[in-house]
């Protein structure tokens, strides 16, 4: 049957002029544009955006454990993700403020300023905090650790770039337990950012976001769960003899919790508590993640995150595993089994997406803030060169040396963060004969450091903040964790195996290393598909991929690149 047909039809931008066909050869037609329609279709944008950074999670711990992982949670995002299995921190001193800095701004602490968890402030001659804030106050507590606020984080970050891009639309939550965990990821304009006070295990905020305590926070304040958790035992998933991961549960490389004998399983924190801080116990150990996860369940639904066509941004931090982390080391079955414990918490939180976002409605990364060094007399006692190293030791010792040179014993000033800090008030006279003086002490510190015991290498700040960005190896990861305004005069890192620990228990992170800069990254859910790379990448290089993902502006002072591998 043949029709006289005059038919206008689009069809991903077409359009097609159809005139004496067979119908049969028009409906052909037809289906064979729509499909082509669909195809040719963008994936629509995730509603929400998930960032969880798990802290001092190695990368290796995705392997060590797997086999004792449940299908629904990490091995989800692995076997249904896409794993980079070659990401590193670019940069050194590796810890948690400047690593969450740079996950969220794309860069490092030579461009978003964010050097330490505490840095020294040359002008005010004191070590500060990074979110310290004193023209803020805290919401919900009367008094607490900090005011606090993300003034001192010079880039946007991408949350900042999805409210700006949005029209402010979008929403933005940060949650963690620290307050640095939740600060710097929810960027400088978010709808609120939240932390556990550990005066009264209250989740609180401050004046630079909210006024007073949303309603919704409030009422979970008023469940009191950390008390709930603070009447349980911490007992292990498993026997202890599964924990073939580890070594033995009773060691000398772990400090042992007030009132008890062994640094061993259970603990009852019920009994415990009281000595040992009540909710500072409460947070190294698997409820603080728990607690952290009750909270996010709760802020998506108060805050109805993902339920318009604005994506909005969910930056969530667990912190447990590196509070507790650094009493007991990563050879623990304490750290086995919190990471056990945060593979089912992990299971709960997709599950929660799946069904309050939808599966086909969220993106998700996960990674790691930095990794961990092993217990340097863990090592030593295993024939492995390693040791320890203290600040105020060498600020001493220095000072004792140059004391030889100049008219002074206090000649430096400050040591922290592997960096010097001059006095400089102490040098005197006219502006030339300083400046040579200056750049004496420059060289006669390089050269005390170079024979300091423990000490790998040493430059003046003239070297770093003239240096190429790009340059490679060590020399580079200075360059890129200098900043010109905030850091030291002469910048240092040790050798492998060494760390900055008062104690021999435990262990500590910070170094430019592969055990503290290799650490997870997984990609999951909308506009992702499954996949590994083994290809370099660095953690900056997140941030400008989910902008991709969003198609939204980089990050203002961002120095990563999209991973190509995702858009191949």
């Amino acid at each position: 049957m043949k029709i006289k047909l005059l038919f206008f039809f689009t069809a991903s931008g077409w359009v097609v002029l159809l005139k004496f066909y067979e119908m049969k050869k028009l409906l052909i037609l037809f289906f064979t544009c729509c499909s082509l329609s669909l195809i040719a279709q963008p994936s629509p944008k995730p509603k929400l955006v998930v960032g969880v950074v798990v802290d001092q999670m190695r990368q290796e711990y995705l392997y060590r454990y797997e086999s004792k992982f449940s299908t629904n949670g990490f091995r989800r995002l692995m076997n249904d993700g896409f794993v980079l299995k070659n990401a590193h921190y670019n940069y050194t001193p590796t810890s948690t403020g400047p690593g969450h800095a740079s996950i969220y701004t794309g860069t490092t602490p030579a461009v978003h300023g964010i050097m330490g968890n505490d840095f020294y402030d040359k002008k005010l001659k004191k070590k500060i905090n990074c979110v310290e804030d004193n023209s803020q106050k805290l919401i919900g507590v009367e008094t607490g650790e900090r005011n606090v606020s993300p003034w001192r984080l010079l880039s946007t970050t991408i949350t900042d770039e999805m409210k700006i891009f949005s029209q402010k639309k979008s929403k933005v939550i940060g949650v963690s337990m620290k307050d640095r965990g939740a600060v710097l990821p929810a960027g400088h304009m978010p709808d609120g950012a939240y932390w556990m006070d550990k005066e009264t295990g209250k989740m609180i905020t401050s004046t630079w976001y909210k006024k007073e305590l949303p309603a919704w926070v409030t009422k979970f304040n008023d469940q009191k769960i950390p008390d709930k958790f603070l009447e349980q035992t911490w007992n292990l998933k498993l026997p202890v003899s599964e924990y073939t991961e580890s070594m033995t549960d009773n060691n000398p490389y772990e400090i042992k919790v007030k009132g008890k004998t062994s640094p061993t399983f259970p603990y009852n924190l019920k009994t415990l508590g009281a000595e040992n801080g009540k909710y500072l116990l409460f947070e190294q150990t698997p409820f603080g993640n728990d607690f952290i996860f009750q909270f996010t369940k709760a802020a998506i639904e108060a805050e109805e995150l993902g339920k318009d066509e604005s994506p909005d941004f969910l930056a969530v931090s667990f912190s447990s595993t590196d509070l507790l982390a650094h009493e007991v080391g990563p050879q623990a079955v304490e750290t086995e089994d919190m990471y056990l414990k945060l593979d089912e918490t992990l299971s709960l939180f997709l599950k929660m997406l799946d069904e309050k976002v939808g599966k086909e409605n969220y993106t998700l990364f996960l990674t790691s803030d930095h990794g961990v060094a092993e217990n340097p007399q863990y090592l030593r006692d295993n024939k492995i060169t390693a040791g320890y190293f203290s600040h105020n030791k060498l600020k001493a010792d220095l000072n004792e040396y140059l004391s030889k040179f100049f008219n002074s014993t206090e000649l430096v000033e400050h040591v922290s963060n592997f960096q010097v800090f001059f006095n400089q008030d102490l040098f005197t006279g006219n502006l030339q004969s300083a400046g040579i003086d200056m750049m004496i002490a420059y060289e006669l510190t390089v050269k005390f450091l170079l024979n300091y015991e423990g000490v790998a290498n040493a430059f003046p700040q003239t070297v770093l903040r003239n240096g190429d960005y790009g340059e490679k190896g060590y020399k580079g990861m200075l360059i890129r964790g200098f900043h010109p305004k905030r850091s030291g005069d002469v910048v240092f890192y040790l050798e492998p195996g060494w760390i900055h620990r008062g104690l021999i228990q435990g262990t500590d992170h910070g170094s430019p290393y592969s055990y503290d800069t290799h650490v997870p990254v997984i990609f999951y859910g909308n506009g992702i598909k499954k996949g590994s790379s083994t290809e370099f990448h660095t953690i900056t290089d997140i941030a400008p991929t989910i902008s991709t993902l969003l198609k939204i502006k980089f990050p203002s002072g961002c120095t990563g690149q999209p991973i190509k591998e995702l858009f191949n």
